[in-house]
C-alpha cells in the first residue's frame, strides 16, 4: 500500500497516569506505531509499547520491526522489557537512537535498565534477535528500500532526536521532547516539519504554564500550532500530554486549537490516521 498508517499507543509524557480522569485520552507514555506498506516502524518504547506488543502477538505474524527512540529518558524506554515480541525467538528487532554518542550506546542503556537492583530479569533473558544502531542526530537513515528518515537534534536535557519519515511521496514528522525559545522558531524543527502530511509534536504545556518549566525540555500546544502554520504542515497531532492534564483539560485545549487551525487533533490512545 502506498500510504503511511499511524496508530497511537501511548500519548503521555513524563510518567504513566492510569487514572479515571485520563482514561479517555489514555495514560500510557510515548509509543506510536507506523506502517509503511508492510514495514513496521515504532517510535519510542514508553508504556504504550506493551499493548502494542500484545496486539502484535494476537495478530499471529512474526514481528519484524524498527524501534526509533527519540531519547532514552525512562518514560520513553520503560515499556521495552514488557514488549511481548521481545520474548519470542522468531522476533527480529532493530533499535535506533541518535542522542547517545559518544558517551553511551542504546544497548548499554537498555542493559543498565534491565539490571539488578532495578529489574528482575536481565537483557540476556530476552529471546528476540536484536540489533543496535547508534547514530548522530543529523544523519539520514534508510532502514528499508523506499523508507527514508531524516533526523535532527532537538533541544532537550541529555539530547533528543527528531525524525522526518518519507515514504511513497508522503511525510510524517515525529518531534517530541523539545523546548522552544519564545519568538524564535527552532530551525531544526521547521526543517523536519516542512510540508509534512502529519506532524506529531510535543504539546506538554500551555503557553501560560511554560515560563514555570523553562529548562524541562518541552514545548506547548500553541507553539505546535505556530510551527505547523510556519512549516505548511497539513495535519497536527498534539502529543506528549502532561500527566496533570486530564481529559476535560485536553478537551478544552483541543477545542481552542481547532479554532486556530484546521486539521489539528489531540492524539489519544487508539487514534488511527492514514496519510
Amino acid at each position: 500500500m502506498d500510504d503511511i498508517a499511524v496508530r497511537f499507543w501511548g500519548v503521555r509524557g513524563s510518567i504513566a497516569c492510569p487514572e479515571p480522569t485520563t482514561a479517555r485520552y489514555g495514560g500510557n507514555t510515548a509509543c506510536v506505531e507506523v506502517r509503511c506498506g508492510d514495514r513496521l516502524l515504532i517510535f519510542d518504547g514508553g508504556t504504550g509499547v506493551r499493548p502494542l506488543g500484545k496486539a502484535l502477538i494476537a495478530g499471529g505474524a512474526v514481528t519484524d520491526a524498527e524501534i526509533f527512540f527519540s531519547h532514552c529518558h525512562i518514560d520513553h524506554i520503560v515499556g521495552f522489557p514488557f514488549f511481548a515480541p521481545c520474548h519470542v525467538p522468531t522476533t527480529q528487532l532493530r533499535l535506533w537512537a541518535g542522542n547517545l554518542l559518544p558517551e553511551y550506546r542504546i544497548e548499554d542503556i537498555l542493559r543498565r535498565m534491565m539490571a539488578d537492583p532495578l529489574f528482575p530479569i536481565g537483557f540476556a533473558d530476552l529471546k528476540a534477535t536484536i540489533a543496535f544502531h547508534d547514530f548522530r542526530a543529523g544523519e539520514t537513515l534508510r532502514p528499508h528500500p523506499g523508507v527514508t528518515l531524516r533526523t535532527a537534534p532537538l533541544n532537550h536535557p541529555g539530547r533528543a532526536t527528531g525524525y522526518r519519515l518519507e515514504y511513497a511521496n508522503r511525510s510524517l514528522a515525529y518531534i517530541t521532547d523539545t523546548e522552544h525559545r519564545p519568538g524564535l522558531p527552532d530551525r531544526n524543527v521547521l526543517w523536519l516539519a516542512r510540508g509534512a502530511d502529519l506532524m506529531i509534536y510535543d504539546c506538554n504545556f500551555t503557553d501560560e504554564e511554560f515560563p514555570r518549566y523553562v529548562g524541562w525540555g518541552h514545548s506547548t500546544w500553541q507553539e505546535g500550532v505556530r510551527i505547523a502554520e510556519a512549516a505548511g504542515v497539513k495535519k497536527l497531532a498534539m502529543f506528549h500530554h502532561d500527566p496533570d492534564h486530564d481529559d476535560a483539560f485536553l478537551d478544552r485545549i483541543g477545542a481552542e486549537a481547532a479554532t486556530l487551525r484546521a486539521d489539528t487533533i489531540v492524539a489519544s490512545e487508539g487514534t488511527t490516521l492514514r496519510i
